[in-house]
């Protein structure tokens, strides 16, 4: 993605580009963002490698159970 810099701003290719870019790009970032924002899972302070696997597993899970819920109540309205 390009970025204006000061005093020079981006031009209207630049802009439709970095739009491509992102609606691409945002549907795979959404999983990390709910994880690291709403789960407060962006550190894990277990300290073994296992741990750290299950924490993580776990929390995938529940990412998994809220786009379910989303989803059933997208649909139902």
């Amino acid at each position: 993605m390009n970025r204006a810099t000061r005093g020079h701003s981006l031009s209207i290719k630049d802009k439709k580009r970095n739009k491509r870019i992102t609606r691409k790009r945002a549907p795979g970032e959404r999983p990390y963002t709910v994880i690291k924002n709403i789960f407060h899972s962006g550190h894990v302070k277990v300290t073994t490698t296992l741990r750290t696997h299950t924490k993580n597993i776990f929390t995938c899970f529940c990412y998994n159970l809220l786009q379910l819920i989303t989803l059933k109540q997208k649909n139902t309205t």
